[in-house]
């Protein structure tokens, strides 16, 4: 699974509950500005804050969108083993790959629990390749990678690879050398994604790839060509991105918020998410426009358009 990959949010009416219809739309939109796939259900798509149906809903919609070139992976990781079984099993039939971070209020302390947890969950779609999900700044398990691509290798059939979403390019590219090319390696921290290119990287997992599709293709090519000094510059104007919202009441809330201004109105965030108001969210338009960011936004997704297909 090549290229760059949406962390998707969870669409919701202005209700706060789940709005699925708008799913097919928003997975054209991505397609339209070349992104390879969506990874739904994940810190992006507020996993933590859905009921385990409704993570079961949103993975049948985007379900629909799986075609040739277009890839679905359900994070199914969860607190409870049993539940985490129960989607990967539920979506078994449904998805590319399954991937799942580990428990993180009792957290495994050991290299070999975490390798069991993670065996059990891949077990309920044994067809399926399974990914592991490394965010130990969010989780709090900071096992070492290279040790448990090695077991997990060893121990899991269908084990695949790693979203690895820690700032340690250095452990990451020895990851990617472990796993040679029977395996991906997810880089997860879009403010690195030029330096990801430039230690080998040829997957990422991230959310403003949900915004700045072509802000990134531009620097994949300008990296292609030698060209680091402007590679440089456009990803200074992804990381000014999300310091903005950051700055303005969180990023998370934000980016979702601004998804908006691109045609695809997300609805609102769950607690303790905040949802920007059309102020903030102006006030942000208007230091994109200040700063040069505006103009690598994709053009908005008309509904039933045939260039979002």
């Amino acid at each position: 699974m090549k290229g760059i990959i949406a962390a998707t949010y969870a669409p919701m009416h202005t209700n706060g509950l789940l709005n699925t219809d708008i799913i097919l739309e928003y997975g054209r939109y991505l397609m339209s500005n070349g992104v390879s796939g969506a990874f739904v259900n994940g810190s992006t798509g507020d996993f933590v804050s859905l009921s385990t149906s409704e993570r079961m809903k949103l993975i049948e919609a985007w379900s629909d969108l799986r075609e040739d070139g277009f890839y679905v992976i359900n994070h199914v990781g969860h607190t409870n083993l049993r539940e985490a079984q129960e989607l990967a099993g539920h979506s078994a039939d449904m998805v590319d790959a399954t991937a799942a971070l580990p428990p993180f209020y009792f957290r495994p302390k050991t290299l070999n629990q975490l390798v069991n947890y993670c065996a059990e969950i891949a077990s309920a779609a044994p067809d399926k390749p399974f990914y592991y999900y490394h965010i130990p700044v969010l989780t709090g398990v900071n096992l070492p990678m290279l040790a448990f691509v090695d077991s997990a290798k060893k121990r899991i059939p269908n084990f695949a690879g790693i979203k690895y979403t820690e700032d340690n390019l250095d452990d990451f590219k020895q990851c990617m050398e472990k796993g040679d090319d029977t395996m991906d390696m997810f880089f997860g921290i879009d403010e690195k994604y030029i330096d990801s290119v430039l230690v080998g990287s040829k997957s990422w997992v991230g959310s403003t790839y949900n915004h700045l599709a072509p802000l990134y293709h531009g620097v994949a090519k300008y990296a292609s060509q030698g060209n680091f000094d402007a590679a440089r510059k456009l990803q200074d104007k992804a990381i000014r991105f999300v310091q903005i919202l950051e700055a303005m009441g969180g990023y998370h809330g934000g980016g979702k918020s601004f998804m908006r201004h691109l045609g695809l109105n997300m609805g609102p965030s769950r607690f303790p998410h905040r949802t920007f108001n059309d102020g903030q969210l102006l006030k942000a338009l208007e230091l994109f426009r200040k700063e040069g960011i505006s103009e690598h936004f994709p053009e908005p997704c008309q509904r039933d358009s045939d260039e979002c297909i």
